[in-house]
């Protein structure tokens, strides 16, 4: 059996706020660490039957940086949750939930700069 490791740096500044996320997987053709301003992370507990989860961003992510990783995590869950189920209709609310999601915070952007 094969085995890959993904390691996952997190740099905290004085004040313990991630200042650096960066992260590299061993069965990855990259040979450096790549940098990320967000992460989220989660394990399925089966014996709780409960999530657990690591959500972190570095103070140099922006709102709007913010959003958009929120709107493409949100519709690559859909797809995910469609490949385990296959249940379209199901993922096709999910995609539109994050659609609206991100049509939402683009107009309070517009409006927050008028």
């Amino acid at each position: 059996m094969h085995t890959s490791t993904i390691t996952i740096n997190v740099k905290l500044d004085e004040d313990k706020v991630p200042d650096q996320i960066e992260w590299k997987a061993s069965s990855s053709t990259a040979d450096e660490y790549q940098k990320a301003n967000a992460m989220m992370v989660a394990f399925w507990d089966a014996a709780d039957k409960s999530a657990l989860r690591i959500d972190l961003w570095t103070k140099d992510m922006m709102v709007d940086e913010m959003a958009d990783f929120f709107y493409q995590t949100m519709t690559t869950m859909a797809d995910t949750y469609l490949r385990a189920t296959q249940q379209q209709e199901l993922s096709d609310d999910m995609k539109k939930f994050a659609k609206d999601f991100f049509h939402k915070f683009r107009l309070t952007q517009q409006q927050q700069n008028q």
